[in-house]
């Protein structure tokens, strides 16, 4: 019996690019955390690129487990973890209230080794959650990944900094535009393995376009070393505080809950769905990895939706693949000089590449929702609803502002406001009461229904 795709190892050049491509692909999402809150900290910049580097490293370790596994530690699915931004605003909290701003990262490091082993006893419990995400719950939460991931492919394509001059500027969103359209060109008119690294070649093809607009700056290649390692509590000894180790207990659920819904999503794209043993291994490997990357002085690490989306486009289904991308994060970590080659691709090529692989996970979702039995009322309002609620912290930010930050780790994730929305109304509708009866079928808007005259209602024509 031929290996499942899942399972398939590919030629070592198809399989460095294609890693590479989900390198790129996630790499801003993982330097992110560790810019801001090593800036918050007031860090040096010597300092922020060990930190930066730590981060590679760890998510790096914590991809290879996740793909490869062991015991029963692992999806064993093409699934890329990183430094999940969750934790970005109580980190941030945490160092705002620490006297010493050098026992800040300590504090925090402390704090998320708690909030890993917590949820790894955890995960199993989370795991048997699995009979309460039908095709209605999946669909809406693949959905919803991929709405919520396109803001960052927007505010990539304006550029680096809010704060730069020349962000939203026309050059910026022209190199987005270019980098989109050779994807999209590149996908339609080549064949087999150009066709499936696309969005790689659009990434160099937009960094090339981007130097004579001087929107590509190699100075981070010139300023790394050669050979760096993270070495273990370089920040100091973790420190253990009630407030700052509840603060991310509550990230690590919101984490657990987001990396739930992408294993079922990805589960669906790669024709292995993920059932409670599984949910339960990737739990565990998201978990574990949390709570060792501190001592390579990382932060929390959860799944990365973005490269759910470069599964879905390019149909390369090999966790293999993703593992390699996995050792390029290692080796990234280790080599400071390769972990700058990705930094030197432009913000606005990552924006217009972004757009093709967060739209591909919502289309996903969207597909998943077709075959979910959306002729019925019950599975309509589950959808209409929960899509409505995820969407809320995209559409008005500060919808949440007047609730305690604790509350807004979760109600200012769209991910997880519409993943809880959508299992409590699936309970609600399919499970209790008299929820579990087929509810009738919805009549289509284009249908004749009932007239009202005069107040009465009278049946319409056949």
């Amino acid at each position: 019996m031929a290996d499942h795709p899942v399972d398939e190892k590919l030629p070592a050049l198809k399989m460095a690019t294609t890693g590479l491509q989900h390198v790129a692909a996630m790499y801003a999402g993982v330097v992110a955390p560790p810019l801001i809150v090593g800036a918050a900290i007031g860090l040096t910049g010597t300092e922020l690129t060990f930190l930066t580097g730590a981060c590679l490293f760890t998510a790096g370790l914590a991809t290879l487990l996740q793909t490869l596994g062991i015991w029963k530690i692992g999806a064993r699915l093409p699934f890329v973890n990183g430094v999940t931004f969750a934790g970005v605003a109580p980190m941030t909290a945490i160092v705002a209230s620490t006297d010493d701003r050098n026992d800040a990262l300590p504090v925090i490091f402390g704090a998320v080794i708690v909030a890993g082993l917590l949820g790894f006893l955890a995960a199993p419990f989370f795991g048997k959650a699995i009979r309460f995400f039908p095709p209605v719950v999946t669909g809406t939460v693949i959905t919803l990944i991929g709405v919520s991931l396109l803001p960052v492919a927007f505010g990539w394509a304006q550029g680096a900094s809010p704060s730069a001059d020349d962000f939203g500027s026309a050059t910026n969103l022209g190199l987005a535009g270019a980098t989109l359209v050779m994807v999209l060109l590149l996908r339609r008119f080549t064949r087999g393995f150009v066709k499936q690294i696309a969005v790689l070649l659009g990434l160099v093809g937009g960094t090339l376009l981007a130097i004579p607009f001087g929107g590509t700056d190699f100075s981070p290649v010139a300023a790394a070393d050669l050979v760096g390692f993270p070495a273990p509590f370089h920040f100091g000894a973790p420190q253990f505080q009630l407030a700052a180790i509840i603060s991310l207990c509550v990230v690590m659920v919101v984490s657990m809950t987001e990396s739930t819904a992408d294993m079922l999503a990805l589960g669906e794209i790669v024709d292995r769905p993920a059932d409670e043993r599984t949910i339960a291994a990737g739990l565990r490997a998201d978990t574990l990895g949390s709570a060792l990357s501190p001592l390579f002085n990382g932060f929390m690490c959860s799944a990365f939706a973005q490269n759910i989306g470069l599964v879905a486009m390019t149909r390369i289904r090999s966790r293999y693949v993703v593992a390699t991308g996995g050792g390029f994060l290692v080796l990234m970590g280790l080599c400071p000089v390769a972990a700058s080659l990705i930094a030197v691709v432009p913000r606005p090529v990552l924006g217009g590449a972004g757009v093709v692989l967060f739209g591909s996970v919502a289309a996903s979702g969207i597909r998943t929702l077709v075959g979910s039995g959306l002729e019925k009322d019950n599975n309509v309002l589950v959808v209409a609803v929960s899509l409505a609620v995820g969407i809320i912290p995209i559409t008005a930010p500060e919808f949440y502002h007047s609730f305690p930050q604790t509350a807004r780790i979760v109600l200012d994730s769209g991910i997880s406001t519409g993943c809880v929305a959508a299992v409590l109304l699936n309970l609600v509708f399919h499970h209790l009461g008299n929820g579990s009866r087929e509810a009738a079928d919805v009549t289509h808007p284009m249908e004749a229904g009932e007239e009202i005259t005069d107040g009465a209602k009278a049946p319409a024509t056949p």
